[in-house]
């Protein structure tokens, strides 16, 4: 559902497409809490009347030009915030693009146990994307990998981490990635100062996979791991812009090293963000492998408003793409990290 391009690129016209380009082409931050939209627009997106005068509790008002805007200056910052806190909010997506797209998903499905979900082609446009994960997409976190026309190879940076994958026996796992020519990076064994037994394998772009032995989960793509320079003001957005939960700590001084565990449930059932505090270490490169994650809201205007109360930059202002009725809004936490918000109900409708 995203097409996220390494240099500069026409993107696509679907869910999405108009957000992430390289950061020169970044829409600017617009302080403005409103989104104007034409009434001509909203009656294309099919919105009936009655739902351009109100939509959950924000009054929309209509301008001399006869624009439609809808304000999120009527409510109080801490009504917005407290609104996050109750948002039907699930990760949907992680998006990153690779430089031979059959290669890894051969990867993905013959030695991680992934499942192709869809792939779909855009000659036109020069990119091919495929979704893999271990259920549906309308109840299960996915990878959506991107594959742009000519370009083999990326640079992942210093600030991606890894993702993880709970797996009923780590070692058998291991071995099968191993007789299939796959890179182990760290054989299996206890975790340092724990007892969970993991190992880290990597795909063929690279990209870093730990391996978890846990019992049965009904989301194996259980997490994303970034690098953050400031671990208490990233808890603290996730938290307010979010509506995560801090689900725990963990600090390694003889490591030189802390990490929080945020999401939307407890680790053995959904999908969490690892964010990894290194001391003294404030800035990473990002590379321009890994793009973003997707999230489900409920409302994006409300969201987008809670993205800049909690101190973040809005990207792409909330409303519905052109062309289509799928409502989202995007934005950078504190280290600069993309994330992008899509109405929960429009999302639906575009697996449709």
């Amino acid at each position: 559902m995203v097409r996220v391009v390494p240099m500069a690129s026409s993107v696509r016209p679907t869910l999405f497409s108009l957000t992430f380009s390289p950061p020169s082409s970044l829409p600017l931050f617009n302080p403005s809490p409103r989104l104007s939209l034409s009434v001509s627009q909203f009656h294309n997106f099919g919105l009936k009347a009655s739902r351009l005068l109100r939509q959950d509790g924000y009054p929309v008002r209509a301008m001399a030009s006869g624009d439609v805007s809808q304000s999120v200056a009527a409510a109080s910052p801490e009504n917005v915030l407290e609104w996050v806190k109750q948002d039907k909010r699930r990760m949907l997506h992680v998006v990153y693009r690779v430089g031979d797209l059959d290669r890894t998903i051969k990867f993905y499905t013959e030695c991680l146990g992934m499942k192709l979900l869809r792939k779909r082609d855009i000659p036109e446009e020069r990119y091919t994307n495929a979704f893999l994960g271990y259920g549906p997409e309308d109840s299960h976190f996915v990878i959506e990998l991107t594959y742009n026309y000519g370009v083999d190879k990326y640079d992942i940076g210093t600030g991606f981490g890894h993702f993880g994958i709970a797996v009923d026996d780590v070692v058998k796992v291991v071995e099968l990635i191993r007789a299939k020519g796959g890179k182990i990076t760290r054989e299996p064994g206890p975790v340092k100062g724990g007892r969970s037994v993991i190992a880290f394998v990597e795909d063929p772009d690279g990209y870093k996979f730990e391996l978890i032995e846990r019992g049965p989960t009904p989301e194996p793509l259980c997490q994303v791991m970034l690098r953050v320079g400031d671990l208490n003001r990233s808890i603290e957005f996730y938290e307010k812009a979010f509506g995560m939960e801090l689900l725990r700590t963990r600090d390694n001084p003889e490591y030189k090293y802390t990490v929080a565990m945020v999401g939307y449930g407890p680790e053995d059932k959904s999908t969490v963000l690892e964010l990894t505090y290194n001391y003294g270490v404030t800035e990473y490169d990002k590379g321009n492998a890994y793009a973003q994650i997707a999230v489900g809201t409920d409302d994006v205007y409300k969201t987008a408003e809670a993205i800049k109360l909690a101190g973040g930059k809005v990207t792409r202002e909330p409303g519905p793409l052109p062309g289509i009725n799928t409502k989202i809004t995007a934005c950078l936490d504190p280290d600069g990290w993309k994330s992008v918000f899509v109405d929960n109900v429009d999302f639906l409708k575009e697996l449709e």
